[in-house]
């Protein structure tokens, strides 16, 4: 191995590391794929990711010059599809059907692509995937409507942060203070009595970090402290901004209007939950960027995930019945795997958004704040908590039971 050709391969593993990174990878799978990609081209490395940093060092036994790379990085959002394509183009790298030069150039296209569905099919995504969840959480017809409705506003929202770096930075400030706001002033001109607090974390759900945080105890149970403190503590400091935001939105309304109440709605039947979950599941393809040849499976892997959680539930505790769904939804993708040759994050992170317990984390702070509780949830805060780790012990064991061939 000549300098030259060093330089190339440590300029391509800068590079991809960069890029799963940006895609959302946690700590401890890109670590372990990048390791992966040094020992294939015959390099020794060593890696650091944390969300907001990434470092590289990396040396060939035939030069004596160590490189070492550290790089600033925002913290990395789920594109499912950019992930699967990047993971495609290193299988066939490493399987010598393409150079590295060719490889390097296609990096830099995957990385200018933009989500495959568009403006008008994320937005629709948006507005069902609220008013899906809105129908787990037990709400009444009206509840639904307007959380589908104001899952579009905070899209809107979404566009604009993508164009502006102060709305970004108050995105989720902004974001829950429209939300609740608005949910107000409908409650008080158009549909008294709706739930407030059910429509505003129905509509915001997307933004719950509930997903990043169950990511974070999975790097802390990894031994990745660093990473895993830093994503939990982001994830609870997001929750605090889409706190905060709600509550300011909810008294202004208060304020300038009147006290709101609620009525409870009619129950909805058994069938329009399994519809619901399915309805989620199609909005998540489009949210995540999944690739349409994945649908079928990313909608099983979340029908899969929600079913043996539900039925487990019926005869172990909630937190349990938690564990029994995160094992079976990580066998499955792990599986997913092995038969497909591609990453099981593309499906798993499809079951788990229905597993997190990112609801019942804000459900659990607006009952510590204000006192009061917007849906029955008793022990909410224990039941959290319990949740959290059966999913993180469900994981670990799935992949003992059933590994998969890819870090990633």
């Amino acid at each position: 191995m000549d300098k030259t050709e060093f330089t190339q391969i440590r300029r391509f593993i800068v590079k991809l590391g960069k890029m799963l990174h940006k895609y959302g990878t946690p700590a401890f799978r890109l670590e372990a794929y990048l390791m992966e990609v040094a020992e294939y081209f015959g390099v020794n490395a060593s890696f650091i990711s944390a969300p907001t940093s990434l470092t590289f060092v990396i040396w060939s036994d035939r030069h004596e010059e160590e490189y070492t790379h550290a790089a600033r990085m925002t913290p990395g959002e789920l594109d499912l599809n950019s992930l699967a394509l990047t993971d495609e183009l290193a299988v066939r790298l490493l399987a010598g059907k393409i150079s590295i030069e060719d490889a390097d150039k296609r990096l830099d296209e995957i990385d200018a692509l933009k989500s495959p569905y568009g403006r008008f099919v994320t937005g629709l995504a948006f507005t069902t995937s609220t008013a899906a969840f809105a129908t787990l959480m037990g709400a009444g017809v009206r509840e639904i409507v307007i959380s589908g409705i104001l899952g579009l506003v905070v899209y809107l929202w979404t566009i604009w942060s993508e164009k502006s770096k102060r709305v970004k930075l108050m995105l989720e400030p902004v974001a829950s203070f429209s939300t609740a706001f608005l949910a107000g002033l409908i409650s008080h001109f158009v549909l008294p009595g709706i739930n407030i607090w059910l429509i505003i974390l129905s509509s915001l759900i997307i933004l719950v970090p509930g997903l990043a945080l169950s990511i974070g105890l999975a790097e802390l149970s990894t031994r990745n402290l660093v990473s895993g403190t830093a994503r939990v503590m982001d994830a609870i400091m997001q929750l605090f901004k889409l706190y905060f935001g709600a509550f300011l939105g909810i008294y202004l309304s208060v304020a300038l209007l009147a006290e709101y109440t609620v009525e409870q709605p009619e129950a909805m039947p058994g069938w329009v939950q399994w519809l619901a979950v399915i309805v989620l599941s199609l909005g998540l393809v489009a949210i995540f960027r999944t690739q349409l040849r994945d649908l079928p499976w990313a909608v099983l892997a979340t029908v899969v995930a929600y079913a043996s959680t539900k039925m487990s539930s019926m005869y172990l505790e909630q937190g349990l019945g938690a564990f029994v769904g995160a094992f079976v939804l990580g066998v499955y993708a792990n599986v997913f795997a092995r038969v497909a040759n591609k990453p099981s994050s593309i499906i798993s992170m499809h079951g788990l958004i229905v597993l997190v317990p990112g609801s019942k984390t804000y459900i659990g702070l607006n009952s510590m704040i204000s006192g009061q509780d917007f849906i029955q949830a008793d022990h909410v805060g224990q039941e959290t908590f319990l949740i959290l780790m059966s999913l993180v012990a469900g994981l670990i064991f799935a992949n003992v039971v059933a590994p998969t061939k890819k870090a990633l």
